[in-house]
């Protein structure tokens, strides 16, 4: 195939794959999103027939993460997300502890070293973006007081992960890996981690203070030309432009970025209208996101370390869970609350991959711990809507936990 060919075929061949696995999966009453996994397995190197590319198909998924953070910003405010930073802040950050504990316990007993556990602890410790704001879609909680908390919560796993991404490399000598060249020392390491902080506020400052008053002055006049497609353009190129600048520009990921763009308009008269726009593009490039996934996925390792898969997904679904169980009741919140967060983030995805592979490429983390994060992933995605309608089921009748809207 040509070079200049593999865009569209990747695009036209994943679409049709996702809509026919898809469909399928519906009319087995399973959730779609499990037959656009199924998709991207049939893709993937490892089975046969066509493969897809591998490296195109996940830039094209990371659009739709864009695209979805953006969608759920405009539906957010600075003040709702200062709202729920009491327990969105502390709740993340003992979360992923336990979660990484965990998994370097995990680890430890495989018998690797303690920077592969910390590497594998964390990967386990985030959740996937896609599929949680997927998840609260489906169940109708995204806009409630719940799905606020559930969102405030990825904010800072996000804003975690971020950190954690930028240091790791500084780290990595220490962690007994291959440390990039000029930052084998520790002496770099405080400086590495102020500018990273830095920078991130420096990108907040300017959203929230810059950002507000020109994006909605750019939609306000674009609505004057009462071309649809001007304004559906518009809501796209801010939504991808600030996610694509914040990666180059200040070292945040493309979701925060997003997540951020979409939230200063939130207060505009066209916030809504953002949204709308761009739910066909963002439930488009969503499926490419679960193919993608599929495509990484290894059959093979199910049968040649089944045990080893099973403790991570036990970490990933139950360990999780109960930790986000137990942290959200502990700082006062509702069963409700409590089961909603806990399912939300009892499944990893896009942050996860990426960790891995910085451990594998800096030899911190074995190559088998990428196929079984992976493979965490896949089985924990696919479980996460039998956990959100056990959390339905859970919540039972009583008034104190009915959910806020």
């Amino acid at each position: 195939m040509l070079h200049e060919d593999t865009l569209i075929a990747t695009l036209a061949v994943s679409l049709g794959f996702a809509f026919l696995f898809g469909l399928a999966a519906v009319r087995l009453r399973l959730p779609p999103l499990v037959g656009y996994l199924v998709a991207g397995i049939a893709l993937s190197p490892y089975t046969p027939g066509w493969v897809a590319d591998t490296h195109l198909a996940p830039q094209l998924a990371e659009i739709g993460v864009m695209l979805l953070m953006f969608g759920v910003g405009t539906h957010f405010s600075l003040r709702d997300l200062m709202a729920v930073r009491g327990i969105a802040i502390p709740g993340a950050i003992a979360q992923i502890a336990v979660a990484t504990a965990l998994g370097m316990a995990a680890a430890h007993f495989w018998g690797w070293p303690f920077g592969a556990g910390l590497v594998f602890g964390l990967a386990l410790s985030v959740a996937s973006t896609v599929v949680l704001l997927r998840a609260l879609e489906q169940q109708g909680t995204l806009a409630s007081d719940d799905g606020r908390i559930a969102v405030g919560w990825l904010v800072v796993e996000d804003l975690v992960t971020v950190i954690a991404l930028v240091l790791l490399p500084a780290l990595a000598g220490v962690l007994g890996g291959e440390a990039p060249e000029g930052l084998a020392g520790g002496g770099n390491l405080w400086h590495t981690l102020a500018l990273t902080l830095g920078k991130v506020a420096l990108f907040v400052a300017l959203m929230l203070v810059i950002g507000a008053r020109v994006f909605p002055w750019i939609l306000k006049r674009v609505v004057r030309t009462k071309s649809r497609e001007l304004f559906t353009l518009a809501a796209v190129a801010l939504a991808l432009g600030v996610a694509y600048g914040s990666a180059r520009l200040f070292d945040v990921s493309v979701a925060l970025g997003a997540f951020f763009a979409g939230m200063v308009i939130s207060g505009s008269d066209h916030g809504h209208s953002t949204e709308t726009y761009l739910q066909p593009l963002q439930d488009t490039f969503a499926a490419l996101f679960f193919v993608s996934v599929g495509m990484l996925f290894e059959p093979g390792v199910l049968v040649r370390h089944p045990l080893e898969v099973l403790e991570v997904l036990a970490i990933i679904v139950i360990g999780k869970s109960l930790a986000a169980l137990a942290i959200v009741r502990l700082l006062g919140r509702s069963r409700s609350t409590a089961l909603t967060v806990a399912a939300a983030l009892a499944q990893i995805g896009e942050f996860s991959f990426i960790l891995a592979v910085m451990g594998v490429t800096m030899k911190l983390l074995p190559p088998e711990g990428q196929n079984y994060i992976v493979a965490g992933a896949l089985l924990s995605i696919v479980l996460n809507p039998l956990l959100f309608a056990g959390a339905e089921r859970l919540r039972g009748p009583a008034p104190g936990d009915a959910p806020q809207h």
